[in-house]
C-alpha cells in the first residue's frame, strides 16, 4: 500500500530497515517497556502489516505496533504506541491505527483491544478518542495483574476493548 502523507509526514508498513529507529524511538520514550532490538526487527518483518510508523523525512516520530491474536481473527491487538516528543499533539497515534485499519488485512476487524496501566491518562485518552470515532463502546476488566502475573515487577495491566465496530469507509 502506497505510503500516507499529509502536512510533511509520511505514514505507512514499516520496513525491516527500520527496526533500529523504531526501537530508538521506544526507549525515547518512557515510560514505555523497551523490548529488544531483534523484537522490533520481528515486528517490523513478520507483523509489518499491522503495524504503521510515521515519519518526517528519514526521521521515525511515531509507531504503532499490533497483531491479530491467531485465535480471534476479528480482533486487532493494539500492543504499543510511541509518539515522539516533537510529533506530539498531532493526533499522529490516531492516523497510525486508522492507516492500519485501511488495510486489506483488517477487514475482518470489529474488535480493538489493547491494555493500559491505570495511570495512563495519555493511552486512556486515545483510546476513548478512538471508541469515539468508532462510534463504539469501550469496555475495560482486569487483565494482567501486578503481583501475580508481573511478580511486582510492574504495574497492573487493564484490558480495553473497543467494539464490535465497523471500519469507518475511507479508512
Amino acid at each position: 500500500m502506497p505510503p500516507n502523507q499529509a502536512g510533511g509526514i509520511t505514514i505507512a508498513a514499516p520496513l525491516s530497515e527500520d527496526g533500529a529507529a523504531v526501537h530508538d524511538l521506544i526507549a525515547a520514550c518512557p515510560p514505555l517497556d523497551t523490548n529488544s532490538l531483534y523484537m522490533n526487527l520481528i515486528q517490523t518483518t513478520h507483523f509489518a502489516q499491522t503495524c504503521a510508523l510515521a515519519r518526517t523525512g528519514e526521521e521515525v516520530i511515531a509507531w504503532v505496533s499490533g497483531h491479530i491474536p491467531p485465535q480471534e481473527p476479528d480482533v486487532y491487538f493494539l500492543w504499543q504506541v510511541a509518539v515522539g516528543e516533537k510529533a506530539r499533539g498531532q493526533r499522529i497515534a490516531k492516523r497510525l491505527v486508522a492507516d492500519i485499519f485501511s488495510r486489506p488485512e483488517l477487514q475482518a476487524v470489529k474488535y480493538l483491544k489493547t491494555t493500559i496501566t491505570s495511570d495512563n491518562d495519555a493511552s486512556w485518552g486515545l483510546f476513548r478518542s478512538i471508541a469515539r470515532w468508532l462510534d463504539a463502546p469501550l469496555n475495560e476488566s482486569p487483565f494482567f495483574d501486578e503481583d501475580r502475573h508481573f511478580k511486582g515487577r510492574h504495574d497492573s495491566e487493564i484490558l480495553v476493548t473497543i467494539g464490535p465496530f465497523e471500519l469507518p469507509a475511507g479508512t
